[in-house]
């Protein structure tokens, strides 16, 4: 799991910040399609409540399963 910094370069992966082949991604970006992030990385766009779950759990969970 990698903390990142906010900003744009991820999300289009205009340098080499981006995903290596079969990572994945929790990304709140609103727009996603294949190879968006980095060649064969699988982005899965999710609300703010999502990734800060997934950030805390270090991988991804259901929010609904959490009280």
């Amino acid at each position: 799991f990698d903390w990142r910094e906010p900003g744009c370069s991820m999300c289009l992966a205009m340098n080499d910040d981006r995903l290596k082949p079969h990572e994945r991604c929790a990304s709140t970006s609103n727009r996603n399609f294949e190879g968006r992030q980095g060649f064969k990385g699988r982005t899965h766009l999710v609300s703010p409540a999502m990734a800060a779950a997934a950030a805390i759990a270090g991988h991804f969970v259901d929010i609904r399963d959490w009280k």
